[in-house]
């Protein structure tokens, strides 16, 4: 499905394909003459139309760091405050065994959930970046085929066009 951002993006770089096609050749040369500021403008305008979701993905990236400095810091205070804690019990071996048990089952939870988390995160970014790499693909594989147009050809000499053409003199077809 093709979002509003793609199809404006889309119909932007067909526009600048379109002027690049139309512009006007320079004399012994298979350069073309483009208005750098109009063309220049369209450029902008394609990026900034680029799919939304590369800013979700940046937004996403940064999420994720937020998150996982809260997870560290929330697990570096149980951490310390388990140590505290289990300062206060000395006397009870029994009881200093068990925070530091508890502590590291908290600690372990919180790596995991972070794990999780952080792997969820990069399983989003991957899908979001490769379906805008295909959109990449596309836009590249469009350029590409806007350049090859646009190469200089050549008609053979008109010794070499056949009899079949009835006397009339061949028809040249850039595009064909």
């Amino acid at each position: 499905m093709i979002t509003t951002h793609e199809r404006d993006t889309q119909a932007l770089l067909e526009h600048v394909r379109e002027l690049v096609e139309l512009a006007k050749p320079i004399p012994m040369s298979a350069s073309v003459r483009v208005n750098r500021d109009e063309l220049l403008d369209l450029v902008d305008d394609a990026i900034a139309n680029l799919p939304e979701e590369l800013r979700q993905a940046r937004w996403l990236l940064k999420e994720r760091e937020e998150f996982l400095a809260k997870a560290r810091r929330e697990a570096d205070e149980i951490v310390e405050a388990a140590r505290g804690r289990a300062e206060r019990m000395v006397q009870r071996t029994e009881v200093v065994r068990e925070a530091e048990r508890h502590a590291r089952v908290i600690v372990e939870k919180a790596d995991g959930l972070a794990r999780q988390m952080r792997n969820e995160a990069e399983d989003y970014v991957d899908h979001k970046l490769a379906a805008f790499e295909v959109v990449l693909d596309r836009t590249l594989q469009t350029v590409q085929k806007g350049r090859e147009r646009l190469q200089v050809q050549i008609p053979p000499p008109a010794e070499m066009i056949g009899p079949d053409t009835d006397g009339e003199a061949a028809f040249f077809d850039q595009d064909g």
